[in-house]
């Protein structure tokens, strides 16, 4: 098995325990979702992808978002907030700014 692939599987693995622990989650709903987050995620650095979200206050939102180079503005500043790693940041391709979800409630 290569490294690559053994990374990823170690990360799906991370995620889906961390939404089984912060969450409530079962673990295979848990590795269900983990899942989606890391297909979006590796679609998100190829283009544009068009997903759905449940946002805070219960209502879904369908997104456009990438996290192509050649696609995304421009950063302002340095960047030297804490990465949280219960939250999935994208480039809003329709707003054009930077967006998050929590990673734990992305449905497809």
């Amino acid at each position: 098995m290569s490294t690559q692939r053994k990374n990823k599987l170690k990360n799906i693995m991370l995620l889906a325990w961390q939404f089984v622990r912060k969450n409530g989650f079962c673990l295979s709903e848990a590795l269900k979702c983990a899942w989606r987050n890391i297909k979006l995620k590796e679609t998100l650095y190829k283009g544009i992808v068009k997903f759905h979200f449940t946002k805070v206050d219960g209502t879904i939102r369908e997104a456009y978002g990438t996290l192509k180079s050649d696609l995304v503005a421009p950063t302002k500043g340095n960047d030297n907030r804490a990465k949280n790693p219960t939250v999935q940041v994208y480039f809003d391709t329709e707003k054009e700014e930077y967006r998050c979800f929590k990673k734990a409630n992305l449905l497809a």
